[in-house]
Parts: structure tokens; C-alpha cells; sequence
């Protein structure tokens, strides 16, 4: 998105946009640790105690980013 297109959107629209990329983000960092956990489980990775750590991680980054944005499409 150009930046003048940005510009362009309400104060609203832009909030929105920023909170949706955030709660992606967030999601992403938790799949991956889920992922990385399910690997190291598997024998793909070296476990070093790391798949309990990573979904822990996963559930801290899942409930903050709740916490934190609220339920989707309440902007």
C-alpha cells in the first residue's frame, strides 16, 4: 500500500489495519512455536526441553495479544 493510500484512510481504518497485522503476527509466532515444539517431539530437532517452552510461549503470545487487541472485528 502506498503511503499516500494510507494517509488517505480514517484514524479508524488505520487503527483496524494495525491491530488485524498485529493479531496475524502474533498467530504466526505462535504457530511457528507450535511447530517448532511438534519437530523437536518428532526427533527432526534437537530437543533441549524446548517443545513444553515453545507452547508456553505459543499460549503467553496468544493470550497477551487477546488481552491486549480484544476480540477480532472490534476494532
Amino acid at each position: 500500500m502506498p503511503p499516500e493510500t494510507w494517509d488517505c484512510l480514517t484514524e479508524e481504518a488505520q487503527l483496524a489495519l494495525s491491530r488485524e497485522a498485529m493479531r496475524r503476527a502474533a498467530e504466526t509466532l505462535a504457530e511457528h512455536a507450535e511447530l517448532l515444539a511438534a519437530e523437536m517431539e518428532q526427533g527432526s530437532l534437537s530437543d533441549r526441553g524446548g517443545p513444553d517452552a515453545l507452547r508456553l510461549f505459543a499460549a503467553v503470545v496468544r493470550a497477551t495479544q487477546q488481552e491486549a487487541f480484544g476480540p477480532i472485528g472490534h476494532a
